[in-house]
């Protein structure tokens, strides 16, 4: 049995189990494509994360379990405005945030430690402390506290 019949008896077959094969490595690599972006994602899901929500609003990460899918998220969309959504809600990470290892997240405790020590002897203002300060602080001329007691018309 030469080439040409034999291609000619079985070429449709062998062709056909070439294509099978093709498409089953294509899914295959396909599929741990997706996983481990999803992993990424999962990785890259925690509190601080801003993120991306599939309807289109842009949002802080407060809670997220990644180990329960089935319990909502809840995202922080603008300063005290936390909106719980599913968890699969999350299109993408924007800005991912760090995750601290155990040493530097002790290394952080220490450190606010010797903050909150040095605010208290007054060592360290804090950036809310002056602008509480700048707010409250009394208008040194007349036309100014008129301002301030009169509303805008």
């Amino acid at each position: 049995m030469d080439f040409a019949t034999f291609f000619a008896n079985y070429g449709l077959i062998l062709l056909l189990a070439a294509l099978l094969v093709f498409m089953f490595w294509s899914s295959r690599r396909r599929l741990q494509k997706q996983k481990a972006e999803q992993e990424q994602r999962a990785r890259q899901t925690v509190p601080g994360a801003e993120v991306l929500l599939q309807g289109g609003l842009y949002g802080t990460i407060v809670s997220y379990d990644a180990d329960n899918l089935d319990q909502p998220a809840v995202v922080e969309i603008a300063p005290g405005v936390s909106i719980k959504v599913h968890s699969q809600a999350i299109l993408r990470v924007v800005n991912p945030t760090d995750v601290l290892s155990e040493e530097e997240f002790i290394e952080a405790e220490v450190s606010k430690e010797e903050y909150l020590e040095g605010v208290a002897t007054g060592d360290i203002t804090s950036i809310s402390d002056d602008r509480r300060a700048a707010t409250s602080a009394e208008p040194t001329d007349d036309t100014d506290a008129d301002k301030r007691t009169k509303p805008d018309a």
